[in-house]
């Protein structure tokens, strides 16, 4: 798979802040927005465990970051790149800030909505839509969810 070398550095990001929400005893999922020119405005991780808010996947606290930090809800042009298949609420969410792309890495068969068991970002009944890229570095965000769950059984 031929993958945007911004978009390999922005993954390479993502699987960092996804190990230190394991490490904090979150659900090991990291996530990154980048601009345009690929220059990274905003990062996120789980932080549920941490701030017992159902609200703050990662997906969610990367697109508030980078809201933050452009000074607009539209993130329009942008690109979110997260470790697992985004949810529902993470899905309707990149659709609402208006980003662009959606990059993850691992498919999220359970709860994923970017094509697995939904494909919210892509559904043509809605307004808007995101372009897809799926599978960077699956292997090595699934192992991280893995090792996670494992670790907790």
């Amino acid at each position: 798979m031929l993958t945007d070398p911004a978009d390999l550095a922005a993954m390479d990001r993502a699987l960092a802040l996804a190990a230190e929400a394991g490490v904090a005893g979150d659900v090991p999922v990291g996530a990154v927005v980048t601009d345009g020119a690929g220059t990274v405005i905003g990062e996120g991780r789980n932080l549920r465990e941490l701030t017992h808010d159902p609200l703050a996947h990662a997906e969610v606290v990367a697109m508030r970051e980078a809201a933050a930090s452009i000074g607009s809800w539209n993130l329009e042009e942008c690109s979110l790149i997260v470790t697992l298949e985004p949810c529902l609420m993470c899905a309707g969410a990149l659709l609402q800030a208006r980003v662009s792309r959606l990059v993850f890495g691992a498919w999220d068969d359970k709860a994923g909505a970017a094509g697995s068991v939904y494909d919210v970002v892509r559904d043509r009944r809605l307004p808007y839509r995101a372009e897809v890229v799926a599978g960077v570095r699956a292997e090595e965000a699934a192992r991280l969810l893995q090792d996670f769950f494992e670790s907790r059984r």
